[in-house]
């Protein structure tokens, strides 16, 4: 059966409360965007953009009548193809203004390997950029025994015998990248899984973003989606109500680790 694509409610049909969700506590300067009754215009999401040479165009029969690739139209004119009235899009546009260094990172390594691909075949490098740029999250780690328990996916030690490290800061989502989580997040009864990246230390968040934009620029990380670890954000303490040891036994988004499966080492914080 094909999986059904997932279609984000109406502007007036989500809960405003919904953007009170710890998901969304990194993009406070964007709240407006969110929760006023109108969508916010090209115009006020540009006002905010940090990087002069990257500017929000509409995405209409004009623009698109110039044939260019997505990526290709960021690299070559400087243009974020933006829908109107679409969360999706918001949401890739409140990325973009909050961490625009990962979103030129992973632009440019699309575009070096559309150089080599063309634009219409992927390799599994393209897959892992793409999938960390919808449903990415970085992850900062101090204690090496937390990542062993993520590691094996022993979901119940990691979330709930150790929810003490989780409010402690000892593990902690330190930037949301994917704009998917965030689209899916409008919806509470979902349980979406994020695609993470880790920097293990005591790096403050905007060193652990630093570190994982230069890695990602470098080809240092994103070559496979393999080395992507999952990480059920229904899961993390005060994320979800409801979280008792039977939660984490039963809920469908608390997978076990495939036989065979490993990941790679997380990225260290800068000396």
């Amino acid at each position: 059966m094909a999986k059904r694509r997932f279609i984000a409610p109406s502007r007036d049909a989500v809960d405003p409360r919904v953007f009170d969700h710890p998901i969304f506590a990194g993009f406070d300067a964007y709240r407006d965007w969110c929760l006023s009754p109108h969508w916010p215009a090209i115009e006020t999401l540009n006002s905010t953009m940090p990087v002069a040479d990257r500017r929000f165009v509409a995405q209409d029969a004009a623009l698109l009548a110039d044939g260019l690739h997505y990526e290709v139209r960021i690299a070559e004119r400087g243009g974020i193809a933006t829908r109107g009235e679409n969360w999706h899009d918001l949401f890739n546009a409140m990325i973009w203004c909050r961490h625009p260094a990962i979103k030129r990172a992973l632009n440019a390594r699309q575009i070096a390997h559309i150089a080599t691909m063309g634009p219409s075949q992927r390799n599994r490098a393209q897959y892992a950029l793409t999938q960390f740029d919808e449903a990415g999250a970085i992850v900062r780690v101090r204690d090496a025994a937390l990542l062993a328990l993520w590691d094996r996916h022993d979901w119940s030690t990691l979330f709930f015998d150790r929810a003490d490290a989780w409010r402690r800061g000892d593990i902690a989502i330190v930037a949301v990248i994917g704009h998917a989580l965030l689209e899916m997040a409008l919806v509470p009864a979902l349980f979406p899984v994020a695609k993470c990246l880790v920097v293990r230390g005591d790096a403050d968040d905007a060193d652990c973003v630093a570190r994982v934009a230069d890695a990602i620029a470098a080809g240092r990380v994103l070559d496979d989606p393999q080395e992507l670890r999952p990480l059920p954000l229904a899961g993390i303490p005060g994320w979800r109500a409801g979280q008792d040891a039977d939660f984490y036994a039963s809920a469908g988004c608390f997978q076990p680790v495939r036989a065979g499966r490993s990941y790679p080492p997380p990225l260290e914080e800068q000396a």
